[in-house]
């Protein structure tokens, strides 16, 4: 955005320059010309005037041709006289006196100016010189002899100087106008960069935002004391945007905590009070205290689950190194009786995985939640694997279980909150497993995957980044 805004002033500027420049340049071209024409037209006139005698008479003038001479001479100026142009069958001039061979009386431009002046009317300016035009400026002027044009002087000046000085004051033109836009770079960077610098805070408050409301941490203000006026009340009033987000996540996630902690002790002693019903009831409605007794238990692990789901998304601890090849083996042996009592064998697979980067305790609530899946939909004498790998600065582990598994449109709800297949509504559960595992690979960076592999079942793998 920086470089679009200096270079949209950049260009106005330069616009600017263009516009005063260009006609600045012609103007000192008209200038320099007009002196040139100017000189020559009052040279042209002076000859024209000494030019009489010679007409009058029709004798030659030897004063006159070394005055011709020596005009051309000094100052590299052809000059002629010639007759009215009328003598010759043809009606080609013919030169009276001549110093110099550049005057071509059959010339175009030459002879048009010799039909203007036997006219009687003198050479104008013409077309503006540009410095690329070679051609000589020749200026022709009537012979009058009582009042009867009775010839014509004409004089060819080179143009050599007069278009060096047009290249010289055109060339301070453009070195002026690059020093005009450089001058207005310099200007306009710190202006730019005053302009920029609250989209630039908010630009990095906004990445910030998310991650700092997901972790739990307050988020820092942008500040509204610098750039102009109106971004500044933007930033004052993202930052009250942005602590209103805050508050009303912390508020919701603490009412969430202590919700299911104060539902914790009421429903505690639900339970006991049914299961102190147990064999004081008619046969009849046992069967309803039986599913009574299991909805409190649900209860409970929902009211669990929410307490796990509330503290990985209010803590604000920063990430640990984590053991993760002693994680895991503690963790498979803490599952190991569950795996035994359905005649499941857990396998560990892969290789070392070494220290990573996790939340505290991050890595073994995540391989609690998933081996608690795998083992609650695995089928009977199977197999739970838990693979370990270590790749370009990533530790990725994943679990794999031998159960029904989920339809491949499934895949992508499967960690959303309170998900559970159509297939699976007679399992227990609450559906907040794989959402918790999410958020807590989430805090440090990481991924969670679901594929369906090659036998059936179903494969969950995350990353965390290695140390």
């Amino acid at each position: 955005m920086r470089t679009r805004l200096l270079g949209s002033f950049v260009t106005v500027v330069a616009i600017l320059v263009l516009g005063l420049g260009i006609p600045l340049a012609l103007t000192f071209a008209q200038n320099f010309q007009s002196v040139l024409f100017v000189d020559r037209a009052a040279d042209t006139s002076r000859y024209a005037s000494l030019s009489q005698r010679l007409l009058e008479q029709g004798a030659d003038d030897p004063g006159l041709d070394n005055q011709l001479k020596s005009y051309r001479d000094v100052y590299d100026i052809a000059v002629a006289v010639f007759d009215r142009g009328d003598q010759a069958p043809d009606g080609s001039f013919r030169a009276l006196a001549q110093a110099g061979s550049r005057i071509d009386p059959t010339d175009a431009i030459v002879r048009e100016d010799l039909v203007n002046a036997r006219a009687g009317r003198g050479t104008q300016q013409g077309a503006l010189l540009m410095p690329w035009n070679g051609a000589p400026m020749v200026v022709a002027e009537p012979v009058l002899v009582n009042g009867e044009v009775r010839g014509v002087v004409v004089t060819s000046s080179p143009t050599d100087r007069t278009r060096t000085l047009i290249w010289l004051s055109w060339a301070a033109i453009l070195v002026g106008g690059v020093l005009a836009v450089g001058l207005a770079v310099l200007v306009a960077l710190p202006l730019v960069r005053w302009m920029l610098r609250p989209v630039l805070l908010l630009d990095n408050a906004t990445a910030a935002l998310l991650p700092a409301i997901v972790n739990g941490r307050k988020v820092d203000p942008v500040g509204g004391d610098i750039g102009p006026p109106e971004l500044r009340r933007l930033t004052r009033s993202f930052d009250q945007m942005a602590a209103s987000v805050g508050d009303v996540l912390a508020a919701q996630r603490a009412f969430v905590a202590d919700a299911s902690h104060q539902l914790r002790n009421p429903l505690t002693a639900l339970r006991i009070r049914l299961s102190n019903l147990e064999g004081h009831v008619d046969p009849d409605v046992q069967e309803q205290q039986s599913a009574a007794l299991e909805e409190a238990d649900r209860l409970n692990r929902i009211l669990d689950e929410l307490l796990a789901m509330a503290r990985a998304e209010s803590s604000s601890v920063d990430p640990v190194p984590v053991d993760v090849d002693q994680v895991v083996t503690a963790r498979l042996r803490a599952w190991q009786a569950v795996a035994t009592a359905k005649g499941v064998a857990l396998v560990l697979d892969g290789e070392p995985g070494g220290t990573a980067l996790a939340p505290p305790r991050g890595v073994e609530t995540v391989l609690d939640a998933l081996l608690d899946n795998a083992l609650k939909f695995t089928g009977d004498d199977t197999l739970v694997t838990v693979e370990v790998h270590r790749r370009d600065g990533r530790v990725r582990l994943a679990v794999r279980d031998h159960g029904p598994g989920l339809q491949p449109e499934e895949l992508e709800r499967a960690t959303d909150r309170f998900w559970r297949s159509a297939a699976h509504q007679n399992v227990r559960g609450s559906g907040l497993g794989l959402a918790i595992v999410r958020l807590i690979v989430e805090r440090v960076g990481g991924t969670v995957e679901l594929d369906l592999p090659e036998g059936g079942g179903l494969r969950v793998a995350f990353d965390v980044p290695a140390i």
